[in-house]
């Protein structure tokens, strides 16, 4: 009885065979692998370089805008206002200080300035604060023009009509009465000046008038400018020897554009009022001998009778 192989056991190779193609397979690789080695030592392989994760790109804000600026509505020099510190004053006052110290008319001086209507002084520094502020006593004559000649007259001569305390812009300038008394020069041929209230006549009462409230009352004098002794000495003489000082002293009549080309420069708009100009400064007191004043003392005929 024959016996017959399961067909699975046929198709298996015998184990020689088998045998012998695990050795030729075990050759051929030892043979590559002596080849390849070699040539990975002569090329090694590049390592990829660690990537970091990319920092995080810095918050870029959007541009500042400059602000754009405002073009000036007036086309003068330092566009600077003035500082009254909370003090009321007139708006002659206000406009005048403004337009001085806007368009540099003052030229980097101290403002001196003379409201006739309220009787009162105003001194401004330089950069436009005020200072002080005072009584004063005035011409008698309400108007803004002198006489003619009024300098040269006799306290005697002349009336009370005449007893004006002229309107205008003044360069103020420190000078002497003639009986070596200290002032401050307004208009030396019109022998107008500032300076410390005198006693004058009894009638006149010039301590009571000044202390007044009433700015009726304080005017009195021959055209000169009064002022309470603490107010010139620590006030108007310093500012007139250290810085110069331009003194506007208001009209009471005519309009501050006739008299200084002044305009309210704080107006959208505003401009010099044409055909108008700053009037020129009184002339000057240097170098000249020292006078009387409309209120000196020692004046012929003079209705003071003494300091």
């Amino acid at each position: 009885m024959s016996s017959t192989m399961p067909p699975d056991l046929q198709a298996r190779p015998p184990k020689s065979e088998f045998l012998r193609s695990l050795a030729q397979g075990v050759v051929i690789g030892a043979i590559a692998l002596a080849i390849a080695i070699p040539w990975m030592r002569a090329h090694p392989l590049h390592q990829t370089p660690e990537v970091s994760a990319p920092a995080a790109a810095p918050e870029v804000s959007a541009p500042v805008r400059p602000a754009v600026p405002v073009p000036p509505t007036h086309p003068a020099a330092p566009h600077r206002l003035a500082d009254f510190r909370g003090v009321h004053v007139s708006a002659a006052v206000r406009e005048v200080a403004n337009w001085s110290f806007y368009t540099g008319d003052n030229h980097g001086h101290s403002v001196v300035i003379l409201d006739k209507k309220a009787a009162m002084v105003y001194a401004l520094d330089p950069s436009g604060r005020l200072v002080s502020s005072a009584p004063v006593l005035l011409g008698l004559a309400v108007g803004d023009d002198a006489e003619p000649g009024i300098g040269d007259k006799p306290l005697s001569q002349i009336r009370d009509d005449e007893k004006t305390t002229p309107a205008g812009r003044f360069v103020a300038e420190p000078g002497e009465n003639t009986q070596g008394e200290d002032i401050v020069w307004i208009d030396y041929d019109l022998a107008l000046a500032m300076h410390r209230v005198i006693k004058g006549t009894p009638a006149e009462q010039r301590a009571r008038r000044l202390a007044s409230p009433d700015p009726n009352q304080r005017r009195i004098s021959f055209g000169c400018i009064n002022l309470p002794p603490a107010f010139y000495d620590h006030v108007l003489s310093p500012a007139v020897k250290k810085t110069g000082a331009i003194v506007y002293i208001l009209p009471e009549i005519k309009t501050t554009r006739q008299v200084f080309g002044s305009w309210d420069v704080t107006q959208p708009g505003a401009h010099p009022p044409a055909g108008t100009g700053v009037r020129t400064a009184a002339a000057s007191a240097r170098g000249k001998p020292a006078r009387a004043y409309r209120e000196n003392p020692a004046a012929a005929g003079s209705a003071a009778t003494a300091q």
